[in-house]
């Protein structure tokens, strides 16, 4: 079978390549799933610089998340068929023809949700449910973010109003809000390109107070969010999209009483529980059936084009999630 493997860590487009490798076999409770669609995120381009928080072995092949149909059982399996389209995330080996997966970690997808959207339902879409409960927010409560436009902010403004929960959701550019709102987001977006956007802020909460706030970003922009915290918030840092370090005054810390927590969410799901992993995933399992949750496509790219696909150019420029067809 097909694999996009590297041997090094590296740059993306340079170290991955696509080899021929032997069509793995399950072990008694595992199943071997035939990828339909493969999603490129951030994280897995990450895994393969050498820069993330876990680092396989190697050589290795990339994608943790895909959508497919389950070709192989192992034999202890109970309660899966062959041919049963599911959804898998936090595995290892996406891109390919064929991979392997825990039983316990495959989700049937009912057939109201695409390809195009199951390919990446829960890896960012859960995220933002567990932020949500990470940050103990709650209905009429307000979270503010950066970098809305991203996968994660996208579902956050999406599925935190599903919950009464009110998100602020900040963009640099008026090119980047027209993202939000094409999705149907309209709400309470605010341009930080603008030179009163704290003012516009403030006059959203009006006299609420912003109980948590979400820093993909760092630098100066996830210290900017700290200063419009209100007393005894929190602050979730999961990104450094800007390569700079978390920029606080301490001042907003001391008299706000304010938290900084850091935000792992492959660390969660290995230790939330399985009721809760099961009640989360219902919740986006529904969002995404009736429609409330709308997950765009920057572009498919064929497994034989992934050195493309996972380019600098590509991945700054898109729309939406890239996804891979093998």
């Amino acid at each position: 079978m097909r694999t996009a493997t590297y041997n090094e860590f590296g740059k993306p487009s340079e170290v991955l390549s696509v080899t021929e490798s032997p069509t793995p076999e399950p072990n008694n409770n595992q199943v071997r799933i035939k990828t339909i669609l493969s999603s490129i995120h951030n994280h897995d381009l990450v895994t393969i610089k050498g820069e993330y928080g876990n680092k396989p072995e190697l050589p290795a092949t990339g994608g943790s998340e895909a959508v497919g149909e389950i070709d192989a059982l192992g034999s202890a399996v109970t309660g899966f068929e062959k041919g049963q389209r599911v959804v898998v995330s936090g595995v290892q080996g996406t891109w390919a023809e064929y991979f392997i997966a825990p039983a316990q970690s495959i989700i049937p997808i009912p057939d109201a949700i695409d390809d195009e959207m199951a390919a990446q339902l829960i890896a960012m879409p859960m995220s933002a449910l567990l932020l949500i409960e990470f940050l103990n927010i709650k209905p009429g409560q307000w979270i503010i973010q950066n970098a809305a436009n991203g996968a994660v902010g996208e579902s956050m403004a999406m599925l935190a109003p599903e919950r009464n929960i009110n998100t602020i959701n900040l963009v640099r550019s008026t090119e980047s809000e027209q993202e939000l709102i094409d999705l149907g987001i309209v709400d309470n977006n605010v341009v930080t390109d603008n030179d009163d956007w704290k003012e516009q802020v403030k006059n959203i909460v009006g006299d609420d107070k912003i109980s948590g706030a979400v820093d993909a970003v760092g630098g100066k922009s996830g210290g900017e969010l700290v200063s419009l915290l209100g007393k005894h918030g929190v602050l979730a840092s999961l990104g450094a999209m800007s390569g700079k370090p978390l920029t606080l005054n301490p001042s907003n810390l001391i008299f706000n009483l304010a938290q900084v927590k850091g935000f792992w969410a492959s660390d969660m799901m290995q230790e939330i529980s399985s009721d809760d992993m099961q009640r989360l995933t219902r919740e986006l399992i529904e969002r995404a059936a009736s429609g409330q949750l709308k997950l765009p496509t920057g572009g498919i790219y064929p497994l034989d084009d992934i050195q493309t696909a996972v380019s600098e150019k590509v991945q700054s420029d898109k729309k939406g999630k890239i996804l891979i067809k093998p």
